[in-house]
């Protein structure tokens, strides 16, 4: 079974701790929501179960396999795209996942973009709320 199929089979499940043996230590998640990456494990771990807490009901639609430069180093790697639908907030999202893959076969870069504009502010006050209250980022001040 590719990574890939790993990887949606652990979401279709709802599995965190699937997910953890897929990601090398050094992934980047490039957010629709946020400019620069979300970087290491533990915090792509960390949002993963804001993500699986905040998709009401994601599945995947398919899967593209190829190569892509990836945008960390500018090296050609494996990726696969999985196209996907989803609620949040009761917003339909249409989106994709991009993965990069390193030489064993972990992701090592992982993309997300979605559609329509009010999806995305939907999906990025839901992921926001979790982050926060998980304690991965700070509350913005208040006043």
């Amino acid at each position: 079974m590719s990574t890939a199929d790993r990887f949606r089979a652990a979401v279709d499940s709802r599995d965190l701790a699937a997910l953890d043996g897929l990601f090398t230590e050094d992934v980047r998640f490039y957010s629709p929501v946020k400019f620069t990456p979300f970087e290491g494990k533990p915090m792509v771990l960390g949002l993963f179960g804001v993500l699986l807490r905040v998709f009401e009901d994601i599945r995947y639609i398919g899967r593209y396999d190829g190569a892509a430069e990836t945008s960390a180093d500018g090296a050609v790697a494996p990726s696969a795209v999985l196209p996907f639908r989803a609620t949040v907030g009761g917003k339909q999202i249409h989106g994709i996942d991009l993965l990069h893959f390193d030489d064993e076969g972990r992701i090592k870069e992982f993309t997300v973009m979605v559609r329509p504009q009010s999806a995305v502010q939907a999906l990025g006050e839901a992921v926001l709320t979790g982050l926060m209250a998980d304690g991965l980022v700070p509350a913005p001040p208040a006043g």
